[in-house]
């Protein structure tokens, strides 16, 4: 029986790390980001690109999201994204969902179009692989949200189908591409 338990936690990823690349700290959230949170996620035009966020989303919701994640052990790595200074600007998160890793991000709106969310992406799939040379992880964008799958092309997704989800910001089903990345196409660029 130890011996099962040893091979199945080693077929895990361990604790989310902290890590830093040129501009960014990826660390684990904490309750203090509650507020950073509930503005980024408050807005609308993030939201909109998410499948599993609400409209409203406020400050509640953003408590009630840390505590939910911090007092359940999962095998889950959810980065925050600060700048250096440690202001909460965004996510990464690589979760085990139905047996598959999946990635998930977003960003306060302040922040697009700086390159911040490839770097933050790139930085939490490179050492996740790390840890799981072999993980195949799995992700996928709203097929309007072309600055996320151009985020996922540059990293080296591979598109798989599309088809329709719901989302609750939306309130409707809408077009989402699904895609995938294997080991040997991740593209590390030059700032990791």
């Amino acid at each position: 029986m130890n011996a099962l338990l040893r091979r199945e936690a080693s077929s895990l990823p361990g604790p989310c790390p902290v890590v830093r690349t040129g501009q960014l700290v990826l660390r684990p959230h904490k309750m203090s980001d509650a507020p950073a949170i509930a503005e980024s996620l408050g807005d609308f035009q993030v939201a909109r690109m998410l499948a599993r966020v609400p409209v409203p989303f406020d400050l509640q919701d953003a408590t009630d999201w840390l505590n939910r994640t911090g007092a359940i052990a999962t095998p889950d790595w959810s980065f925050a994204i600060t700048t250096g200074d440690d202001v909460h600007i965004g996510a990464v998160a690589i979760e085990l969902r139905n047996g598959r890793w999946h990635l998930g991000y977003w960003l306060n709106r302040y922040f697009w179009g700086r390159g911040i969310m490839s770097e933050a992406a790139a930085a939490g799939i490179d050492r996740f692989y790390r840890r799981m040379p072999e993980a195949i992880i799995h992700s996928g964008a709203f097929a309007d949200n072309t600055a996320s799958l151009k985020i996922q092309e540059k990293l080296g997704f591979s598109i798989m189908r599309c088809d329709n989800l719901y989302g609750r910001a939306r309130g409707a089903m809408t077009p989402h591409i699904e895609t995938r990345l294997v080991p040997a196409s991740f593209r590390r660029p030059a700032c990791l």
